[in-house]
């Protein structure tokens, strides 16, 4: 008899162990920072002031934050007097609209909040720039300056601008992945070293792999507010700064920062990324 219930005792105490391991909450495996293109993962829209200047948040680099205004590395650099681009802070402020447009002159000042060591936050002592009391249109009509005014004058500014490009495939292939909500742009399967083409004359105004996400990326500025971006090339064939004409060689196509071979495609206005499909001739 000692010995049932000495045996029942070591049962119970092994089934209650063994619910403890099952039982027992684990630890969230940890969240890798890196994807296998940020260029398809969804993030916030940045947005500017109505004086053209947009505040540096956390993750932010230049080359990402020209990217999605539309605008080339090397004039924010110029509009900002960086010396050294690679070194923007948090709470920075930096133009991101031509000085000619409008607006603050001065360049990057740093405001906000900033991240230091020991946590405290610093405030830059300079004045908020005035904004004009009113903005004239053409036609002498006032309107009470606003940032839905200037939207809308831009609107008007650049209405033509869709028509003003003649688009064309930028390489042969299936398209294996559409434009959404969480997709800037489409993926068209196709060959290593096969050829990418420019989608539309313009002016290369980055040709590189700064932009985490992209690899080898290439983006054309075909108008003021129309630009293509060409992503995960294995080799670039041109310079910023270089004019191209449609169906130009531009790269070849490769899997930089991709799980697969493809060219990631696409076409951003006002630096928003909107359906190339409503841009390229049919298939």
């Amino acid at each position: 008899m000692r010995m049932n219930k000495l045996r029942l005792t070591c049962v119970a105490l092994t089934l209650t162990s063994l619910a403890a391991c099952t039982t027992a909450p684990r630890s969230p495996a940890p969240v890798s920072d890196r994807t296998t293109g940020s260029s398809t993962s969804a993030s916030a829209p940045k947005k500017a002031d109505e004086s053209g200047y947009y505040t540096v948040k956390r993750g932010d680099t230049l080359y990402r934050i020209a990217l999605d205004f539309g605008q080339s590395y090397s004039e924010l650099v110029t509009w900002n007097n960086l010396s050294n681009p690679n070194d923007i802070k948090v709470g920075q402020v930096l133009r991101v609209t031509s000085p000619d447009a409008g607006g603050r002159t001065s360049g990057g000042a740093q405001v906000g909040a900033v991240a230091t060591s020991s946590g405290v936050e610093t405030r830059s002592l300079s004045t908020p720039p005035s904004t004009p009391a009113n903005k004239t249109t053409p036609n002498g009509e006032k309107r009470p300056y606003s940032e839905t005014a200037a939207n809308d004058a831009q609107k008007s500014d650049t209405a033509g601008d869709e028509d003003a490009v003649s688009w064309m495939w930028p390489a042969e292939g299936r398209v294996i992945s559409s434009f959404d909500d969480n997709k800037k742009g489409v993926d068209i399967a196709g060959k290593s070293g096969q050829p990418v083409l420019a989608a539309g004359a313009g002016k290369v105004m980055y040709a590189g792999s700064g932009i985490r996400g992209y690899g080898n990326l290439v983006i054309v500025k075909h108008t003021n507010t129309l630009l293509s971006a060409y992503a995960h090339n294995k080799s670039i064939a041109v310079k910023e700064g270089q004019s191209v004409t449609k169906g130009q060689k531009i790269a070849e196509m490769g899997d930089s920062d991709a799980d697969s071979v493809k060219l990631h495609f696409e076409i951003r206005q006002q630096g928003k990324p909107v359906d190339p499909s409503k841009f390229l001739p049919a298939r």
